[in-house]
């Protein structure tokens, strides 16, 4: 659990930091398309501060072991990570968008779904 949360916690401080930073340039990467709309920059800079809210409690939880809140994180994880997969394949696949990062990004939020179930998964605890 504890490599996990630090995982996390690294990856979606950059991802966080670029959302806020430049989030035309992340979304070129991820889609193949920037951000032309004012709208767009700022939902993708809300989501950049939800990510590094997110990263700040994986790394705060890094040692809590197997307790009851660390397993909650977990299983909120698990929620984005799967919610993460579904709509960037959905946008590969769906909408025709694809940039360099998305498939490596969709192959990346799976994996750490499948780790996340490992860990929370009923008999594991």
């Amino acid at each position: 659990m504890k490599y996990l949360l630090i995982l996390t916690a690294v990856f979606e401080s950059a991802t966080g930091l670029a959302l806020l930073l430049a989030p035309a340039l992340l979304a070129s990467l991820l889609f193949g398309v920037g951000l032309d709309a004012a709208i767009a920059l700022v939902v993708a800079r809300i989501a950049g501060a939800a990510l590094l809210a997110l990263a700040m409690a994986c790394w705060l939880a890094r040692d809590d072991g197997s307790s009851r809140s660390a397993l909650g994180l977990i299983a909120a994880l698990l929620l984005y990570n799967v919610a993460a997969t579904v709509v960037l394949v959905y946008a590969g696949l769906g909408l025709k968008l694809s940039g360099i990062a998305l498939w490596p990004a969709v192959v990346s939020h799976a994996a750490l779904a499948l780790w996340c179930i490992t860990i929370v998964r009923p008999g594991r605890r």
